[in-house]
């Protein structure tokens, strides 16, 4: 029994000395070439112990390293792959013996891994050339959860990464984390786990959490409770919710996010938005759910910039480019800051006028980010200045090509539908626009539509219009399309055509005027003057820029007018002929003759910002002449010249002895004819003028 004895000490004595004595007095050489070794041969790559390695093995299997580093992939430079300062690794002995893992620390510190790829592939695959070959496919059996998938127990104590480093490159962008900090609680495989942790990623700060029911109930396919949280300059995120029970990875639970700046993100996230002043600030507060490659939010709150609202949206991650569908209700929209604009815009004008078109390019270049599928319902929605309600829009966006559509429009007390479409697809954008319009009120609409004021009454407006052009001044020089304007009860404003058309016949047919200054081709102009209409309809067509207009009819108690003329858009100019008959008696307009059946041509010319109102006194002169000469030429019978000349100039522009005459036919326009004929007008209508301006008598020896 002693020797039994002695020989049971000895070997205890003997593993006492291999478990304290033997790491401690074997050189560290001894085994780190065979550790290099296996290393190697696993990953394919040399692997180095540079610095002072120590083994313990008892009460814990213990191993640690100083100065480790992975060889990098050939053809992907000379810095290492991996490299980290120390490296720590502890497991427990005796739970192995009865298949339980406990890792007693996992330390990483200052770990610093290179990530790149070229043409020739990546930096991170390991596997051989020749074994990747050789090896089967694996296409479609990615990650499972099932029942048994984690028959082990275990434990995890001290897991951390200090001040960890990781970069990408791809030889077109460079990405980079950095103070990678990230601690792991882990008690046991079916209790709570914790994750914490923060990092700076492209010079933004973040930090993370995460705390997970069970993670043998995660990898074995059963619900388990989740909660993360985000935090930092890009964004402000918590999800409190559940991890589905299935073989996927599926989740709902209730999220509420802050973007601060989808601009900063969307830069963050190597996406950056064309520049402007929009898209800032993000929130949504709602149930979040999905799957790989798929998110839906059903959310009670939802907010970019000054919209708010709610609804529902999904994103599908699947294709080339995310693709949000859904539908949303929002109190008012404005869409205006989000509208394509030039790079810089052309200063207005001194007078607050109608700015030149700007040559400065058009980016659409964030019609490419996003497809997208939506409905809305907008209370309010606000497009450049007009003001619409209760609109109801589906938004359609695939491959750069936004089609938004109207339906059911209230606008300015009227009703329509319209169809916008703006084209990136091709070498330049291209843009069109169709519209129906019925029961408008015409003023504030026209001037918020167009600026233009000069119109009142209640209409209705069809319009189809195409253009292309990388800038302002492309799509006005491209403008193609067509229309057709009806208005009724309204009236003109800046202009009196029954004055003018007075104010004309006293001048060559002898009586007072109004205004003891009048010139002979001044139209009655003004913001007071007005011209009441019952009725004022058209259409036009536009090509390349040129708008011809040529079937104006305005119909009213005492006028008729008919109107023909062109706006050229480039140049932003017009030139616009109006041909206004008396049909009634207009006396109590102010005149004491007669002047139905007058014709006194208007003319409208000039820039968009400096419009001339004035009679045409070129047609008018041709006309005068005409049917002067005509007359004395016919009188035969006539004993005095003179009255004959008078007589047939008054003919000429429609008064006859009585008063009345024939109009010109409607809608023809004078053929262009020398300037005598205008200076006959002009010196007839100034010596009428003048005779009229003279006092009765005048004192001898007075100047001339």
């Amino acid at each position: 029994m002693k020797s039994l004895g002695l020989a049971l000490g000895l070997i205890v004595v003997l593993l006492v000395a291999a478990i304290f004595i033997l790491p401690a007095v074997i050189p560290a050489s001894t085994y780190r070439e065979p550790v290099e070794t296996a290393a190697r041969d696993a990953l394919n790559r040399e692997v180095s112990l540079d610095g002072d390695i120590a083994l313990q093995i008892f009460p814990q299997l213990q191993i640690r390293a100083s100065n480790v580093s992975i060889a990098n992939a050939e053809g992907f430079g000379e810095d290492a792959f991996a490299e980290m300062r120390e490296m720590r690794v502890g497991v427990r002995l005796i739970p192995l013996l009865s298949r339980r893992v406990e890792i007693t620390e996992f330390v990483l510190v200052e770990p610093t891994i290179r990530l790149a790829q070229n043409r020739r592939g990546n930096n991170w695959s390991f596997t051989p050339p020749d074994a990747a070959a050789a090896a089967p496919s694996t296409e479609g059996t990615g990650f499972v959860r099932r029942e048994g998938a984690l028959p082990i127990e275990a434990s995890f104590g001290d897991v951390r990464i200090e001040n960890g480093a990781l970069y990408f490159t791809d030889g077109s962008q460079s990405r980079a984390i950095t103070g990678l900090d990230l601690s792991v609680a882990l008690p046991s495989l079916d209790t709570e786990t914790r994750v914490t942790g923060a990092l700076n990623a492209d010079g933004q700060s973040l930090s993370f959490s995460a705390n997970i029911g069970s993670i043998r109930d995660f990898f074995e396919g059963r619900e388990t409770p989740v909660m993360v949280g985000l935090g930092g300059n890009l964004a402000d995120l918590s999800f409190t919710g559940r991890i589905l029970a299935g073989e996927a990875i599926a989740y709902d639970g209730e999220l509420d996010a802050t973007i601060p700046s989808v601009r900063a993100l969307a830069a963050f996230a190597g996406a950056p938005l064309p520049a402007g002043e929009n898209l800032e600030r993000f929130r949504a507060a709602g149930q979040l759910s999905g799957a790989p490659g798929e998110i839906s939010l059903n959310a009670r709150t939802l907010a970019l910039d000054a919209i708010s609202g709610s609804g529902s949206l999904a994103v599908n991650l699947a294709g080339q480019r995310p693709l949000i569908s859904g539908g949303l209700v929002l109190t008012e929209l404005d869409v205006n800051p989000y509208l394509p604009t030039a790079n810089d815009t052309a200063a207005p004008t001194s007078s607050g006028g109608i700015p030149p078109w700007s040559e400065a390019p058009i980016d659409l270049a964030g019609l490419g980010i996003v497809d997208a599928d939506l409905s809305l319902s907008v209370d309010r929605l606000l497009v450049q200045a007009m003001e619409i309600g209760n609109a109801r829009l589906r938004v359609n966006l695939r491959n750069s090509r936004l089609e938004v559509r109207l339906e059911n429009i209230a606008l300015y007390e009227g009703q329509g539908s319209a169809t916008v479409v703006a084209n990136n697809r091709g070498r330049q954008p291209s843009y069109s626009v169709e519209a129906q319009l019925t029961g408008l009120d015409a003023g504030p609409f026209l001037e918020a539509a167009a600026g233009f004021d000069k119109l009142r009454g209640t209409g209705a407006l069809t319009i189809n219009l195409l253009a292309a052009g990388q800038s302002q001044s492309a799509i006005m020089s491209s403008l193609d399309g067509s229309g057709i304007f009806s208005f009724a009860d309204g009236a003109i404003v800046g202009i009196n055509i029954a004055e003018t058309i007075r104010n004309v016949s006293r001048l060559v047919g002898g009586g007072e005027t109004d205004g003891e200054t009048a010139d002979a081709d001044a139209a009655t102009t003004g913001e007071e003057q007005t011209t009441d209409f019952s009725a004022l309809t058209g259409s036009f067509t536009v090509a390349n820029g040129q708008v011809s207009q040529q079937d104006l009819l305005m119909l009213s108690p005492l006028l008729r007018v008919t109107g023909a003329g062109t706006l050229n858009l480039p140049a932003q100019t017009l030139d616009y002929r109006l041909q206004p008959r008396a049909v009634a008696s207009i006396q109590g307009q102010g005149g004491e003759r007669d002047l139905r059946g007058i014709t006194v041509p208007i003319r409208l010319r000039g820039g968009f910002n400096a419009v001339s109102v004035g009679v045409d006194t070129e047609a008018v002169g041709q006309a005068l002449l005409q049917g002067a000469l005509s007359n004395a030429l016919g009188s035969q019978g006539t004993t005095n010249p003179r009255d004959a000349l008078r007589d047939g100039l008054l003919n000429a522009i429609g008064i006859g002895p009585e008063g009345e005459g024939d109009a010109a036919p409607a809608g023809e326009e004078p053929t262009a004819q020398p300037d005598p004929a205008e200076q006959l007008l002009r010196g007839l209508l100034n010596q009428r003028r003048d005779r009229n301006q003279q006092p009765a008598e005048e004192p001898a020896g007075d100047p001339q």
